[in-house]
């Protein structure tokens, strides 16, 4: 755990605690974005390190994972083969984990709820208020259905409700995401006029690459030795899904048509930014611990495939099988044999706690109409929706972060003015 304390000489008594995305991530990682956002400008942040994460003891990084993903780039996405290894690299992780004693049942989110309902009376803390993005939103609604007593307000930022999330509610999220952007395209007029027929575009890119796949060699995005890639469909898709650092939302068409007119270049350095990950800094256990315990029961293989036909017709099977961000999901959590734990977590959470649910527009993970969805059960919320940005709002756009920094302060009236005038930024134009 740590504490940053707040900014001003005259802080409020209650705290905000912040819940990291994943499930997995480094949340100390998270703080120069949560302090540039002034999420500490009033009162102290505390920033908390999830069970089984970098920092936690004991720790569920998977380095076998890590290693498989940097020879990944260079492997069909949705081949068997590729799946075969990935679920190899995770029953080695989970056989480590396991012979070190470790029970990854202890790892799910009615678990991780408890430790921050534990800390907060540990730290003899009376009100406190709890901002969470991405999972951390998921595991704000749990905590706040199971430990309501104490919280002050709730902030979810990009959210996944544990009601719905599942490996076909993914597609969902990709669809709304992708055409989003093509039509905030279409409304600017230089790049309606630049970039005519954004879908069709896409689905021709996508049935052309799982066809016929590239094979390219690209340097990593931050420079280095340059790495073998595979440009199949399902690696288009999911570069497309990722939240938009390795390829911007406003470079999405002209990436598009640089691909169509025989230019992957910058698709192909992208992938390569895979080459070198992390190694054990991610803690993949608690992903699929909750993924397989709470996301992927109740749901076959042909829901996720149903799920992807609906989302974008004509696109390949062998694409829509798998959801996006988590391929060979069932597969891996044959091995990974957690229990399911749908009838405790897949529940909806109401509440009058003030709450304010912050989604954007772009965001392909989880999708912006989430957080009025998220926001309808409970009675005393604010749910506002970011034009023109992608997965976690606030950092990006000063407006989300004012927004924020005014619920915290007044979680019965905050200041939502600025948002009527957010707009897209301008689309990148190629020659």
């Amino acid at each position: 755990m740590a504490v940053i304390p707040a900014a001003s000489t005259r802080p409020s008594a209650d705290p905000v605690v912040f819940m990291e995305g994943g499930p997995g991530g480094d949340a100390f990682g998270a703080v120069p974005f949560l302090v540039a956002s002034g999420v500490n400008g009033d009162r102290d942040l505390i920033v908390v390190a999830q069970r089984g994460t970098l920092h936690s003891q004991p720790s569920l990084a998977c380095p076998e994972m890590d290693r498989f993903s940097a020879t990944a780039v260079g492997l069909p996405y949705d081949a068997p083969s590729t799946g075969r290894g990935l679920v190899r690299a995770a029953k080695e992780c989970r056989d480590r984990l396991a012979s070190e004693g470790i029970d990854l049942r202890a790892y799910n989110t009615t678990e991780n709820a408890a430790d921050f309902a534990a800390l907060r009376q540990a730290l003899g803390i009376k009100r406190w208020n709890v901002y969470g993005y991405s999972y951390g939103t998921d595991l704000a609604l749990t905590y706040l259905r199971r430990h309501p007593q104490g919280i002050r307000s709730v902030a979810i930022d990009s959210v996944v409700p544990p009601q719905t999330v599942s490996l076909p509610w993914a597609w969902d999220s990709a669809r709304e995401g992708i055409n989003a952007i093509f039509a905030a395209c279409e409304a600017q007029p230089a790049c309606k006029s630049r970039y005519p027929a954004l879908s069709r575009t896409l689905t021709e890119q996508v049935r052309r690459l799982e066809a016929d796949p590239l094979r390219l060699t690209a340097e990593p995005p931050g420079g280095g030795t340059p790495v073998e890639v595979v440009l199949d469909g399902g690696t288009l898709v999911n570069l497309l899904v990722a939240d938009g650092r390795l390829v911007p939302s406003a470079d999405v068409p002209a990436v598009l048509y640089e691909l169509a007119a025989g230019n992957p270049e910058r698709l192909a350095r992208a992938q390569a930014a895979g080459a070198t990950p992390a190694i054990g800094e991610f803690a993949h256990g608690l992903t699929h611990s909750v993924a397989c315990a709470e996301w992927a029961p109740g749901f076959s293989r042909r829901d996720v495939l149903e799920a992807g036909r609906r989302a974008f017709p004509g696109w390949p099977d062998s694409v829509l099988a798998h959801a996006p961000q988590l391929p060979f999901e069932h597969d891996l959590c044959r091995v990974w044999n957690v229990p399911d734990r749908t009838a405790v977590q897949r529940v909806t959470t109401y509440g009058k706690v003030p709450a304010l649910a912050i989604t954007g527009t772009f965001d392909a993970k989880t999708g912006a109409s989430w957080g009025p969805y998220a926001a309808r059960t409970l009675s005393r919320s604010t749910a506002v929706v970011i034009p023109g940005i992608t997965h976690w709002v606030v950092p990006q756009q000063p407006c989300a972060a004012s927004v924020l920094r005014s619920f915290l302060a007044r979680p019965h009236a905050p200041d939502t003015g600025c948002v009527s005038g957010v707009t897209p930024k301008p689309f990148t134009l190629i020659p």
